[in-house]
């Protein structure tokens, strides 16, 4: 009885087992014809650290909200999530390379945004033209970018269009007929806007003298003095001084130190409330071109942005024109795989090229025969220690 008993209870355990791995066998065969979910990897390079990680973060401000509104792009009907991959390049050229690198052939990424610096896109942009992935460019406006590379874009306007909107200010509106310029020598973004400025203004007045070239600086320098009392002795009526945001503060605080009450004109670089805390009062009445403000909602997506913004970060935060083009990069980005119904690099190379009317958070954007953005600017000036919207200027 017992050895019948035995075989009972092992025949049932083997009976269980077989069943057991009968289920298993059902359930991976199962697993293993259920497609897998795709995902699109979008890349950004930014300069998360280093010297100009405050505006790299607030880059990323715009891109993290927009991928939190839109997570998925849809593929001939077939809705895909989108996943960021974020590489800090550190504020750096030889960073930008690597973080290029890494997102491209480690990350797999289909599209990259960035960078927020115009020598780190510049120094990125051969990695992305070899390994025919799409950039599309938040802020940075150097011609340079994208000139002799097919596969890198921007959202933002470009220098030569933002030294014309300042020469043009100058000129018509501050009724200016005398600028004194002072250029960071190390930064390519400040060295070709007032080459630009200067050669627009020049046209308009007539004057091959109308501009004084008070000298230039490196980043990193703290002490103005030199130029400042070039300046001071001569007959200026205004300055013209882009550049890194620390230097610009530095040069407005010692200006006004030294008595010189000649109002300041300069770039995009100057919309970050750094530039506010480094300079305090020396910053009033300011005038500089931007990419964006709030006061001036030139699309839906652009209340939409603004909207979103203020329910992420607070209605007593607004804005700034960089975190806007962050927003209006990654959108394009899902705009253009959706046209093209795929990811593949040289597709979505060719679908990005086409861009006509894109709408986003600062404007309806174009995209001409270079990738560059044919859109509107905005100048704005500091007031009350905030930046306040002053005037509209539409493409020329």
């Amino acid at each position: 009885m017992k050895k019948v008993a035995f075989l009972m209870v092992a025949t049932l355990m083997l009976s269980a087992f077989m069943a057991g791995c009968s289920d298993n066998a059902d359930n991976e065969t199962a697993n293993a014809e259920k497609p897998l979910r795709e995902t699109i990897i979008v890349g950004v390079f930014e300069p998360l650290t280093g010297r100009n990680a405050a505006d790299g973060k607030l880059e990323k401000q715009g891109i993290d909200l927009a991928h939190k509104l839109y997570p998925t792009v849809t593929i001939d009907g077939k809705e895909m999530p989108v996943e960021l991959r974020y590489v800090d390049n550190k504020s750096d050229k030889i960073e930008s390379v690597n973080a290029a690198k890494k997102l491209v052939y480690d990350f797999g990424a289909k599209v990259v945004l960035g960078s927020w610096g115009s020598s780190n896109s510049i120094a990125a942009g051969p990695v992305f033209k070899d390994a025919q992935v799409p950039a599309i460019g938040t802020s940075c406006t150097n011609p340079l970018v994208t000139f002799g590379n097919d596969y890198y874009f921007r959202v933002c306007f470009t220098d030569a269009f933002q030294g014309k909107v300042m020469a043009n200010y100058a000129f018509k509106e501050g009724g200016y007929r005398k600028i004194a310029v002072i250029q960071e020598e190390s930064s390519i973004y400040s060295v070709s806007l007032v080459k630009l400025f200067t050669e627009n203004f020049k046209l308009l007045t007539g004057d091959e003298n109308s501009v004084l070239n008070a000298g230039g600086y490196n980043t990193g320098d703290n002490d103005f003095t030199v130029q400042l009392t070039a300046i001071k002795d001569s007959d200026a009526e205004a300055i013209f001084f882009p550049g890194s945001l620390t230097e610009s503060a530095l040069i407005m605080k010692q200006a006004r130190q030294l008595g010189i009450t000649l109002p300041f004109l300069g770039c995009d670089t100057w919309e970050n409330s750094e530039v506010l805390r480094l300079a305090g009062k020396a910053a009033e009445g300011a005038v500089f071109s931007g990419f964006y403000d709030p006061a001036a909602s030139l699309t839906d997506k652009a209340a939409e942005f603004k909207n979103a913004f203020a329910a992420e970060y607070g209605k007593d935060e607004l804005p700034v024109g960089v975190t806007a083009l962050g927003f209006d990069a990654y959108l394009l980005a899902l705009e253009a795989i959706e046209k093209a119904g795929t990811a593949d690099g040289p597709a979505l190379r060719d679908t990005l090229a086409s861009t006509q009317d894109f709408e986003g958070a600062t404007g309806f954007v174009t995209l001409d025969e270079n990738g560059d953005a044919v859109k509107p600017a905005v100048i704005k000036t500091i007031q009350g220690g905030q930046f306040v919207y002053k005037s509209f200027v539409e493409p020329y």
